[in-house]
């Protein structure tokens, strides 16, 4: 996926999870965070940042907030903050036929769309392949500890709601996978975040007991662009 007329500005401060003053040239903005979770590792005072122009005009913020550098040993890592984004780019990456959705099987599409319901709740991707339904859950990955990503970054009832409604979907006779989109290059492993939310830990590993298929990819990240890069190792 592709930005435009993005801007590098400096973070100052983050009033609130949804806002992050920031300064632009000599300018004073405050952009929209495209991201509302912690990120506290990453929005640091002084840390680059990466703003886009809002879309629509009149909106309260005329910046969105998408990029970070984040500060390392041997220099820094572009990470994309939206949220948004990693949906999208799996979206892109399936139409292209640039991923392969493992737990498919190599089997072709029938018919793959977004945003499919399953009893209460709302998958990223689902579709038909000769042997049967899929859905496909996509979860956006930020933070990055000595080379391991981990997701969540905080505790999300939301992710162990779709954990389970997958779980149930494979009994239905559905193939179901959760697909973590690393939106960073420089990564060697994911993995569940225990240490933050150990219910997420659990639930990932019971369902992938239970048939759903696990997988990991980084990205290619630039400050006007986010795409698939390959698939990482995953460590449950």
């Amino acid at each position: 996926m592709r930005y435009q007329n993005v801007q590098r500005a400096v973070f100052c401060h983050r009033p609130n999870r949804f806002l992050a003053v920031c300064r632009l040239g000599d300018e004073t903005v405050t952009a929209h965070v495209k991201n509302t979770g912690r990120c506290r590792e990453l929005l640091l005072p002084g840390a680059a940042v990466w703003l886009e122009p809002a879309a629509t005009a009149g909106r309260k913020t005329a910046w969105s907030l998408i990029g970070v550098e984040k500060r390392l040993q041997n220099g820094e890592m572009l990470i994309n903050l939206d949220s948004q984004a990693p949906n999208q780019v799996v979206w892109e990456a399936v139409q292209q036929q640039r991923m392969d959705l493992s737990f498919l099987k190599g089997q072709k599409l029938v018919s793959v769309r977004r945003e499919v319901v399953f009893e209460d709740s709302r998958y990223d991707l689902g579709g038909e392949t000769p042997e049967g339904p899929f859905l496909v859950e996509v979860k956006g990955v930020t933070l990055e500890r000595d080379g391991a990503v981990l997701f969540p970054d905080a505790p999300t009832k939301r992710g162990l709601k779709h954990l389970d409604g997958l779980c149930r979907a494979v009994k239905a006779g559905y193939r179901c996978g959760v697909v973590f989109v690393v939106q960073m290059e420089q990564a060697s492993f994911f993995s569940p975040n225990d240490e933050t939310h150990p219910a997420f830990g659990q639930a990932l590993r019971r369902a992938q007991q239970q048939g759903v298929e696990i997988a990991a990819y980084c990205c290619r990240v630039r400050p006007d662009t986010l795409e698939i890069a390959g698939q990482l190792p995953v460590r449950l």
